[in-house]
């Protein structure tokens, strides 16, 4: 069975990213040919990058960067699962992205951002990211809008009229993972 990472990429308290990445797993999981898992940025907990050498050459000096290789390289696609943060991504989701080099090329990953605008603006950003690691990125992403004050409730209630495209995200995972 292949396996797919859902990177939840926000660390900030009271953040939406675990409810999303959740609700998300959930849809995700009827796929009798793809696993996919939670794997929390905060419990990783990555400093900002302070490896001596270019992450493509995947020499690590630090056995928190080995461990997060290792976890990584376990996975055969990934989700990143973020918010717009100021029209573009998480640093904390590009610092763990920028630690690794060779992990990530060829895989399958599409994205799931959400905000008041829906992520759009952080979609484009990252796009550039994923392009230039050489990850090969899937026809569905999704852009979900929902506001800071929405209530955990109505966030359900939104996140679930987006359950067609999570299907449609399973279908495109289990095609590129033949």
């Amino acid at each position: 069975m292949k396996k797919v990472g859902i990177i939840v990429g926000s660390v900030r308290p009271n953040r939406r990213s675990m409810q999303v990445a959740s609700w998300l797993k959930i849809q995700l999981k009827e796929s009798a040919q793809v696993q996919f898992d939670i794997i929390d940025l905060k419990k990783v907990d990555l400093p900002m990058m302070d490896e001596p050498r270019i992450p493509y050459l995947g020499i690590y000096a630090h056995k928190k960067t080995r461990q997060w290789s290792e976890l990584i390289q376990k996975y055969d696609g990934f989700v990143f699962v973020f918010p717009q943060y100021n029209w573009g991504y998480p640093a904390v989701l590009k610092n763990a992205i920028d630690y690794l080099g060779k992990e990530w090329q060829g895989k399958p990953v599409s994205m799931v951002t959400f905000g008041g605008h829906g992520g759009s603006q952080a979609q484009v950003a990252m796009k550039l990211v994923i392009t230039g690691l050489k990850m090969q990125p899937l026809p569905v992403n999704m852009q979900i809008s929902i506001m800071p004050t929405d209530s955990t409730a109505t966030v359900d209630r939104i996140l679930n009229t987006y359950n067609p495209q999570a299907i449609l995200m399973r279908i495109a995972f289990d095609e590129a993972l033949k």
